[in-house]
C-alpha cells in the first residue's frame, strides 16, 4: 500500500497532476487526494487549477464536467464508475421537457451528463441548488432529474412552480425513516444531519438537510453537540471523523453504499498516473453548450 502511495505521489510530481476525490470515495482514496470536496467544491478546483492533469476520484458525469471547465486531460480511475441517477434523464428526454413546456427554463442538477447539461438552461448542486431556482428570472421551473432534491426545492422556493422529473439516487433511497428513527431513540442527544437526494419522511426527521459541504458547516457551527447522525453515502462520516476527531458521527444507514464510487482504488490510481488513461473527454460542439449551463449557475452566484 505504501509503495502505491509512494509511487503515486512522485509521478504526480513528475507530471504536475492533481488528484480531486469526492468525499464518498474510499478512505485511502480520500487520504491521498489534493482536494476533497463535493460536485460544486470539485468543479471549481477543476476550473481554476494550474496542474497538466486532472486525476478524478469520483463517478463519469463529475469528470466530464472537470474536463468542460478545464479542458486539460482528465483521467478517470474506472472509466466504468457510472452515476445511476444521471442515467434516469437523456438528452431526448430533456428536447421532450423543451416541446411540452416551451420557454420554461430547465435547471439540471450536476448529476447528469455532459449530453444532459449541453441543453439545459442552468446547472446546480445540491449546495446551491435552492439559491439558483431562487434567482432564475421565471415564475415557472422545471427540475431535472432529482425528485427528491427538486421537492426539497419547492419546499424553500415558495413563489415558484417546479416541475420535477421521476429520478433519484437509488444509495440515498436505502435510508430509511425507520433507521432515523431507531438511531434517534439509541442517541437521543445526537442531531440528525441528512441530504437532500434522501426521501421526504427521512428529510422530515432531520435537524438539517443539506449536502456533503453544507454538512461539514453544520457540525463546524455545533461544536457542543457530541454526536450526529449522517444520512448520506457512508463515506461522508469517514471525512467529517477526520476533520472533527473529538466528535462521533454515525451512519443513518450501512447499507448507504455507492459502488460506483468504491470503483477507484490506489491501484487504479497509479495505473490512471502511469499510463494517462482512461481519459475522459466531451465532444467540442457538446462542450460549448454544456459549459454555458455551468457558467449561468456561476453567474447567478456571483462567481467569475
Amino acid at each position: 500500500m505504501n509503495e502505491t502511495v509512494e509511487k503515486i505521489n512522485q509521478l504526480k510530481k513528475q507530471k504536475n497532476a492533481v488528484i480531486l476525490a469526492h468525499n464518498y470515495q474510499l478512505p485511502e482514496v480520500q487520504d491521498i487526494a489534493d482536494y476533497l470536496g463535493d460536485s460544486l467544491d470539485l468543479s471549481m478546483r477543476a476550473k481554476n487549477t494550474d496542474a497538466d492533469i486532472i486525476v478524478f476520484c469520483g463517478v463519469h458525469f463529475m469528470a466530464e464536467t472537470a474536463y468542460i471547465l478545464s479542458k486539460k486531460l482528465v483521467l478517470l480511475p474506472d472509466i466504468t464508475s457510472g452515476c445511476p441517477l444521471a442515467d434516469m434523464i437523456t438528452k431526448n428526454d430533456v428536447l421532450e421537457l423543451k416541446k411540452k413546456y416551451p420557454g420554461v427554463p430547465i435547471v439540471g442538477y450536476i448529476n447528469t451528463s455532459a449530453e444532459v447539461k449541453s441543453e439545459i438552461d442552468y446547472c446546480c448542486t445540491s449546495a446551491n441548488a435552492v439559491e439558483i431556482v431562487s434567482k432564475i428570472p421565471s415564475d415557472k421551473v422545471i427540475f431535472v432529474p432529482d425528485k427528491y432534491l427538486g421537492s426539497f426545492v419547492k419546499r424553500k422556493v415558495k413563489d415558484k412552480e417546479i416541475i420535477l422529473w421521476d429520478g433519484y439516487c437509488p444509495t440515498h433511497l436505502k435510508i430509511l425513516d425507520e433507521d432515523i428513527k431507531k438511531l434517534k431513540k439509541k442517541y437521543p442527544l445526537a442531531k440528525v444531519v441528512v441530504h437532500p437526494e434522501c426521501n421526504l419522511a427521512v428529510q422530515e426527521l432531520a435537524d438539517e438537510v443539506c449536502g456533503t459541504s453544507g454538512m461539514i458547516k453544520y457540525v463546524k457551527n455545533n461544536p457542543q453537540v457530541k454526536t450526529f447522525i449522517i444520512g448520506t453515502e457512508v463515506g461522508m462520516c469517514y471525512r467529517l471523523k477526520k476533520l472533527f476527531p473529538e466528535q462521533e458521527f454515525i451512519p443513518a444507514s450501512e447499507l448507504a453504499v455507492c459502488p460506483n464510487m468504491k470503483k477507484n482504488t490506489l491501484g487504479k490510481i497509479l495505473f490512471s498516473l502511469e499510463e494517462e488513461q482512461p481519459q475522459v473527454v466531451v465532444d467540442e460542439e457538446i462542450l460549448k453548450k454544456a459549459y454555458k449551463c455551468i457558467e449561468r449557475m456561476y453567474t447567478l452566484m456571483g462567481i467569475q
